[in-house]
């Protein structure tokens, strides 16, 4: 599944900034870390403390991700975009 960042509030995509991948907004922290260290035991407390992000940005990202997964299924065939940045 194919994520479209852009509609999430809370990251952006800037050039120059990490190669272009999704940050949290006035950050230099990819948003895949987030989830990279929820994959290794990290609780959000210590992500929190570990990197320059907030508990609403987090709680932004997640709450994108849980919509993201409720929406209906793109058919096959249908025109889309391709995004580098996908997740």
């Amino acid at each position: 599944m194919t994520l479209d960042w852009s509609k999430c509030p809370a990251v952006e995509s800037v050039p120059d900034r990490r190669s272009g991948a999704w940050v949290f907004r006035n950050t230099r922290m990819p948003v895949a870390a987030v989830f990279e260290n929820l994959e290794v035991g990290s609780s959000i407390e210590e992500i929190i403390e570990q990197y320059d992000v907030t508990r609403e940005q987090i709680q932004t990202v997640l709450e994108f991700i849980a919509r993201s997964l409720d929406a209906p299924p793109v058919l096959v065939g249908a025109a889309s975009t391709p995004d580098a940045h996908s997740f």
